[in-house]
Parts: C-alpha cells; structure tokens; sequence
C-alpha cells in the first residue's frame, strides 16, 4: 500500500484494486464503507463553498464510488468521474454538453440500440450526425470536420472491434473529441482513457454492477473542463444516481474482478461450444481465436467481455431456443451474474436477423451453463 492508507499502489491487481476502490479513510468503529447519505439539502451557513450544498449537486455516497470507478478506469492517475442515473443519462451528457448547432458527430451505425433516439434529438438541435460501422475502423472515413467520434467497442449486438488507438489518433489531428463507450468491456476489460479517448462512457447497469438490480451510469475524463461541462449537464438535467443506487454500485465493485474472470471465462467455454453447432452461424465473440476481431481486440483488450452473439435459422428455432434453456433467463441486458439471452430482433432496433441470439454468460459452473446451451439447442431443431 502506499502513503495514503488503504489505497493499492498502480501496480497492484485488478482484484485488489477492485475490492479498496474509493473506499474513505477508516475510522474508529465507522464501517468500511459508509452506508449511503440520503439529504437533500445539507446544513450550510454562511457562503456555500463547501463540497456539499444541495443534492442535485454532489453527495458524499456518490463522492466515494466516482472515486472508485476513477482508480479502475486510470489507475493512479488523476481523473474525474461523474455519475449517472443511467447510462444513456451518461451518453446523453457526452453529446449534449459538447455539442452545439452547426457541428459533425461521427456515430456507429451498429452500436446501442437507443443511439438513433439519440441522433434524432442531435438532428433537431441542428447537430450533422455521420454514421459508419464499427468494424474496419469505417469510422475515418467519415471523420473530417467533426467535433466528436463516438466509439462502441465492442459493439453491441454484433461484437465488432475497432482499434481504438488509430481512431483517437486521428480524430484527434483533425481536431475532434474522442468518447468511448465502454459498457461491454468495462474498466477491466478495456481503459478507454489509455487508449486514447478523451471520454470513457458506461452504462453500469451492466457489468459493473453485475446484479441486475440497479439503474447507473458513469463519464470518466482526464481533462477537468471536459469533467466540468459533464458535471454541469448532470445539474441542469438532473439526471443523478440515487444514494442507494450509488452505495449499491460501490459495494458491488469489490466483486467485479471475480465475476469478470468468471463470466469471461464461461463466455469463451460457450463461444467454443457453439463453433461446433452446424445450425449456429454468425457465431461472434471477440476471445475466440476464430473471431474476425480477435487480433485486434487482443491488442486493446485485457478481458474479452461476457457476451457471446449468433444466429439461429429463423425466428421460430431462436424462441424454442430460448424457451428450452433452464439456467438463462430470457431478459435483456447483460453482464449480470445470473446468465441471460434474447432473441434481439424483437425489439425492432438492431439490424440483425429474426434468429439473432445474445447470450450474456453469468457466473455459473461452465459446466452447466455449456450443458443447458446445448441441451435447449438439441431440442430447439426437433
């Protein structure tokens, strides 16, 4: 440990940094981690230049998780971290506060279901909105005059990878911010911020969190402008965590090292299992030697994620798949560690097939989740 007690020195693991991120100073027979702070207002006399004035502003319990989340995506390093109410609160902050009428905003055209809601909202304002695919960095080409590149990687449904440190570079020569979200991989996986990106972005309703049981998001930024006019955006939206929310989200980091190690691992035992799966095609998981993004994301990437994408023949064998399986429940999201699939074109949002699957690998024995794939897979053929 270094000077300041109980904080990892950079060099330490992720499971060690995981389990001491954000935590305060202990203090005689206080709990480690404090329980959440639920104040709207707080006591103030005088001039209002203290940390805590009003709860739309700043709250302690959310003080300690940026500071978590901080150490993950940048370890030792000074950054600043804004929380969210979720993550598309998160992505909205990013674009609405850093962009204005008259500028370009470069988007995947196959990232985040709920990015044309997005774009259509930019539209209006009078924002150009450019759209490439994520794969084979399509994104440059599209790149000149704009004011900010938007990178999902990998991205989600589809799982394609992009090389986040080409983008960046480039966007930056022309002038351009960078943002990445990061939700898939999550600080673990991937730190956007070492790669080059001025914002990383999450959603962390999902791996994060991990339990399927909170609503969060999350900006980290090196630069305390950009942080500020994040921060600001947070105000004037009110688009902020709830104390519980929050104190729930940092208690859950501890485990974040362990439920990634496990569900990256039983990702991989499915990608494997389902390549030997005549009926499955499309079969795409960035950890697989096989996978199209694999060289690519084996140079960015320290874990692989949790989800495994693929197609089954048609919509009908998709849902008899999905109604056969007993240790995944059909929902969508993921990253959680119980393990979760869906047919994703019943949305309507995703250009992917009627017979598109994502399957978010949980925490159970690899064993039988592998098992109970190819047991509802047997009988979804018959």
């Amino acid at each position: 440990m270094n000077a300041e007690h109980g904080v990892p020195p950079p060099q330490a693991g992720d499971g060690t940094r995981a389990v001491r991120a954000g935590l305060p100073e202990p203090v005689k027979y206080e709990p480690t981690l404090p329980g959440p702070v639920f104040a709207a207002h707080f006591h103030l006399p005088g001039e209002p230049t203290g940390p805590y004035t009003y709860g739309r502003d700043q709250n302690p319990t959310w003080t300690l998780l940026e500071r978590a989340i901080g150490e993950l995506e940048a370890p030792g390093e000074p950054v600043e971290t804004v929380t969210f109410a979720s993550g598309m609160a998160a992505i909205s902050a990013v674009l609405f506060s850093q962009l204005k009428a008259g500028d370009a905003v470069v988007l995947p055209d196959d990232g985040y279901q709920a990015l044309p809601l997005v774009r259509e909202r930019l539209e209006t304002y009078g924002v150009e909105v450019r759209t490439a695919p994520t794969g084979g960095d399509a994104q440059l080409s599209v790149l000149e005059g704009a004011r900010l590149l938007w990178i999902e990687t990998p991205s989600n449904p589809g799982l394609d990878v992009c090389d986040v440190r080409r983008l960046a570079k480039a966007a930056h020569v022309a002038g351009a911010l960078v943002a990445v979200d990061n939700t898939l991989a999550t600080p673990l996986g991937q730190r956007p911020l070492d790669l080059g990106a001025d914002f990383s972005v999450a959603s962390d309703t999902k791996g994060m969190t991990g339990h399927g049981d909170l609503l969060l998001g999350h900006v980290t930024c090196r630069d305390p402008r950009l942080a500020a006019g994040v921060r600001n955006w947070r105000k004037v939206v009110g688009a902020i965590p709830g104390p519980m929310e929050a104190w729930l989200a940092h208690r859950s980091l501890a485990t974040l090292q362990l439920r990634a190690d496990r569900q990256c691992a039983n990702a991989l035992a499915l990608a494997e299992a389902l390549s030997g799966r005549g009926e499955v095609t499309g079969l795409r998981y960035p950890g697989l030697p096989t996978d199209p993004s694999h060289k690519i994301a084996s140079l960015q990437m320290r874990r692989f994620g949790c989800v495994v994408s693929f197609v089954l023949p048609d919509r009908g064998h998709a849902e008899r798949f999905l109604g056969g399986l007993r240790l995944v429940d059909d929902a969508t999201s993921f990253g959680g560690v119980r393990s979760t699939a869906e047919r994703r074109g019943r949305w309507g949002g995703d250009a992917v097939p009627e017979g598109f699957i994502r399957l978010s690998a949980g925490a159970e024995d690899a064993d039988d989740l592998v098992a109970d794939v190819l047991r509802a897979l047997d009988g979804a053929g018959r």
